[in-house]
């Protein structure tokens, strides 16, 4: 039976104070701090053999860097009627709307009004981003003529997408959010894993032909992903 890692919570003083998840790991050689870019949660890492209370020295030594951090975190999103969730990288007006699903026409998000007008948001934007994932990739491998496998719809909060070593592709819903052009730069990506499985010199040959605009693609999503992180759905109040 695998172990679970040992966690605790530490509180920074402060306005406002700031809570930290320390998390032993029996991996970790040094202490190692990260603050998320999608929800702005704090962690400490620190290796099975080392004092917590140094660990906590060390917080502390770095107390302004993770505030700096935590001030540059895009502000909490939720989705529900009159907010402006944005669809293929254009903000979309959620009104009420009748039924029991929610749907996008006329330019607008239409959901029943309720306590699960997150989950019915995401749900559509789940549904249209398979529909775009999946003739991305068919159109991509095709080019390749390499198969793939199955084509599976996450949320991960570190990663838009992935290739098994079996051909299977996942990819984060969310990349609905964004512009065609960048959903369609993540399914290249995770296809020209099916011919090299690494990030080498050869890989970045077969992604740029896939798709030449790769470069300013990355970009995008380094300065804009953690915006469509921040949007919450499921009630999340968190």
């Amino acid at each position: 039976m695998a172990t679970r890692t040992p966690v605790s919570t530490h509180v920074l003083p402060g306005d406002p104070p700031v809570e930290v998840l320390v998390r032993r790991n029996a991996r970790a050689k040094r202490f190692s701090l990260r603050v998320s870019r999608a929800d702005g949660r704090v962690s400490l890492s620190l290796p099975t053999w080392a004092p917590e209370a140094e660990a906590l020295a060390f917080l502390r030594a770095r107390e302004d860097w993770v505030r700096q951090h935590l001030q540059r975190a895009p502000e909490v999103q939720r989705a529900q009627i009159g907010a402006q969730v944005p669809i293929c990288g254009v903000p979309r007006e959620v009104v009420a709307g009748s039924g029991r699903a929610a749907r996008f026409t006329d330019g607008r998000i239409e959901v029943p009004e309720g306590a699960r007008e997150g989950p019915r948001i995401k749900a559509l934007l789940t549904a249209l981003a398979r529909e775009r994932l999946t003739a991305a990739v068919a159109r991509h491998a095709s080019a390749l003529c390499r198969p793939y496998g199955r084509i599976t719809l996450r949320d991960p909060r570190s990663r838009w997408g992935s290739c098994s070593s079996k051909g299977d592709l996942m990819f984060s819903w969310r990349l609905i959010m964004a512009p065609p052009e960048v959903l369609d730069y993540v399914a290249a990506h995770e296809v020209a894993h099916l011919a090299e499985m690494n990030h080498s010199d050869r890989f970045w040959a077969v992604c740029r032909r896939l798709c030449p605009e790769t470069d300013t693609h990355r970009r995008w999503i380094k300065q804009y992903g953690a915006d469509l992180l921040a949007w919450r759905f499921d009630g999340d109040t968190t």
